[in-house]
């Protein structure tokens, strides 16, 4: 059985802040997932984070406090914290002065969430994410999936209000095309089980908790196993493996949802900036002996759906990674 942990990055409104919405997943095998999980502590525990939540954006973000203080590198991880604080705290005592309330809360938002990582200098925590893309490269075992939809491409396909749906369904389909990859055959044991018995590989989403997305998802999975025609052949039966009823958790909680929003955020920030650091990292020319399968499978599937003369690693391969 797989488990499939899923996170977005970019808005799906249309026009938003972003002009790509990306869904994106990572598919771990459930005996791995401790593994898993204890290898990304342990990165996490050398950067004085243990225990803290991995959330890429904010961990990458400049601190504009780190510039305003002198030495700051050469300052010792408990200095640091001591003068970034000293200087949010009046900074939050300045706006309140100003009265405005947006402005406050805005800023109050963005100091609770980068309070984890201000002991570290940007350099400090581009390596920690670039750390992590490694660890997670050389999974061979896992398998990465992904949609990336170009949002002023989209209007002119499909409905504005189904980007969402659509990057769900593609990554649905590649996550049941993959389970079907990675099914083999059995062995005889002391079962009697038959060498050439299928053996079903099984998935289940794992979601970021978001009410609104949760309903909209459980539902979409749910038409595409009952009906009996769709519009890819056999999809109906490879949808069959998937549990019909996603899990959707708290990020903050799961250390594998946020490896999917660094997995979704290093696409984002490719497909719109060309950043391709984290990118490159993961999104790698390796294949993997998934499960029982005896043939190799690409570790990678990204799909991008935009103009045909994008130029990017993603549409080049044509969203499968070639050996």
């Amino acid at each position: 059985m797989y488990l499939c942990y899923l996170d977005e990055s970019g808005v799906p409104e249309i026009p938003g802040n972003s002009t790509h919405f990306v869904l994106a997943g990572i598919a771990i095998p459930i005996e791995r997932w401790r593994e898993a999980d204890a290898s990304i502590s342990e990165i996490m525990a050398r950067y004085g984070l243990a225990g803290e939540e991995l959330h890429t954006a904010w961990l990458l973000r400049k601190y504009l406090e780190q510039s305003r203080i002198d030495g700051f590198d050469n300052l010792g991880w408990d200095e640091r914290r001591i003068q970034v604080s000293r200087l949010r705290v009046a900074e939050v005592h300045r706006v309140q002065k100003l009265g405005i309330a947006r402005r406050n809360a805005q800023l109050k938002k963005v100091y609770r969430h980068t309070d984890p990582y201000i002991h570290l200098t940007l350099s400090e925590r581009n390596r920690l994410a670039l750390e992590i893309a490694e660890s997670i490269s050389k999974w061979e075992w896992a398998a990465l999936i992904a949609s990336c939809i170009d949002k002023s491409f989209f209007l002119t396909k499909q409905s504005f209000d189904q980007v969402n749906a659509s990057a769900f369904s593609w990554v649905l389909v590649q996550f049941a095309q993959f389970l079907e990859e990675a099914e083999g055959f059995g062995s005889i044991d002391e079962k009697g089980l038959h060498p050439r018995v299928p053996i079903g590989e099984f998935g289940l989403l794992i979601h970021d908790n978001n009410p609104t997305v949760a309903l909209k998802h459980t539902r979409q999975l749910r038409a595409i196993q009952d009906s009996d025609k769709t519009a890819y052949s056999g999809l109906h039966e490879r949808m069959q493996r998937i549990i019909e009823t996603p899990l959707f958790v708290d990020s903050s909680l799961t250390r594998m949802i946020q490896l999917a929003d660094l997995w979704a955020y290093s696409l984002r920030r490719y497909v719109e900036n060309g950043e391709g650091s984290l990118f490159s990292t993961l999104f790698s020319k390796k294949w993997t002996t998934i499960g029982r399968s005896p043939f190799p499978i690409p570790r990678a599937s990204v799909h991008h759906l935009t103009d045909q003369s994008c130029q990017c690693l993603i549409c080049a391969k044509r969203g499968t990674l070639e050996k």
